[in-house]
């Protein structure tokens, strides 16, 4: 099993910037991959950025130039930099690790609150 803890999330205002952080325990050294998903009211839950173990980067296309996601193995840390935060960047943001291959296993954190609001 692997805990995720996030932390980082709260109030901005749109143009500000936010720090996501993403702690993972238990047995970490089974995850490959790990992100960041975002889910608005009303809406279906979506990719925000991703990186694997030796750093390959994937991000939505409405967060591309804008966001960054970086990962600290030894920590076993992932963050994700927000800048430039837009209103419609308002969601709970949930951090997620996974195996990335057979058998494929991930883990979700509870989740934490990001609005951007003038």
């Amino acid at each position: 099993q692997v805990q995720l803890v996030e932390s980082g999330g709260g109030l901005v205002q749109p143009g500000g910037s936010l720090r996501l952080s993403c702690a993972a325990s238990g047995r970490p050294f089974s995850i490959n991959a790990m992100g960041w998903y975002r889910q608005a009211p009303g809406k279906q839950r979506e990719l925000v950025a991703s990186i694997t173990r030796s750093g390959s980067t994937n991000y939505a296309d409405s967060v591309k130039g804008r966001f960054t996601i970086s990962r600290d193995n030894h920590k076993n840390t992932v963050y994700l930099q927000m800048n430039s935060l837009k209103s419609e960047d308002t969601a709970v943001y949930y951090c997620n690790a996974n195996t990335g291959s057979w058998p494929f296993i991930e883990f979700w954190g509870q989740g934490t609150q990001v609005t951007v609001s003038s």
